[in-house]
């Protein structure tokens, strides 16, 4: 019986898998490298918005700005209309403001940067989180200390994790008790379909 394959087949077969390989990491390496926003790197913005002054001086609550942040899988990003409510009023002729003006007048939304980006394959509810007892601060750091906001965490799978291995260290029971956390064990929030659809 002849050989199907000839004598260098083997050296072949695994020189293109270690290139495979090889090629796959770098993949990774250019995408943790260029693409991922590095954790405390501010990301421009059409307008510099500093949650500092907004969040932490002003006291605006996060639902005022991402109102979709506790019924819906994304948080949203406010409507040039929501920061004119006060801005009709304050710092009305502030060069930094301009883009918000114009984008009002013109009725074209602000194209605003993502700060956090997870992969396709990845997916997350904000309601689910924020109508559990997560506080936006254990995902996105402590904004009202942030002049330009700037990712606060890795959103690296094992990261993630930690939390859903231990959600009892993530939710301050007491003081969400009027929301009624209901925590799933631990073996539900590791199961690979919970965050990977």
């Amino acid at each position: 019986m002849s050989q199907i394959f000839g004598r260098h087949f083997d050296l072949v077969f695994r020189i293109a898998l270690l290139g495979g390989i090889a090629f796959v990491i770098g993949l990774i390496a250019i995408w943790r490298i260029a693409i991922a926003p590095a954790v405390g790197a501010p990301v421009q913005q059409p307008v510099p918005f500093s949650h500092k002054h907004h969040v932490g001086d002003v006291g605006l609550d996060c639902r005022y700005c991402h109102s979709t942040v506790d019924s819906s899988a994304y948080a949203g990003m406010p409507a040039s209309e929501v920061c004119m409510n006060c801005h009709s009023q304050l710092f009305t002729t502030s060069s930094l403001l301009a883009p918000v003006r114009d984008s009002v007048r013109d009725e074209k939304p602000l194209h605003w940067n993502r700060v956090y980006r997870l992969p396709d394959f990845v997916y997350f509810n904000h309601a689910v989180h924020v109508n559990n007892g997560i506080d936006c601060a254990k995902c996105h750091g402590d904004v009202a200390r942030m002049p330009l906001t700037s990712q606060a965490s890795s959103l690296e799978m094992r990261w993630c994790l930690d939390c859903h291995r231990h959600p009892q260290s993530a939710v301050d029971v007491a003081s969400n008790a009027a929301k009624k956390p209901t925590l799933r064990q631990a073996a539900q929030l590791t199961e690979c379909s919970t965050c990977h659809r």
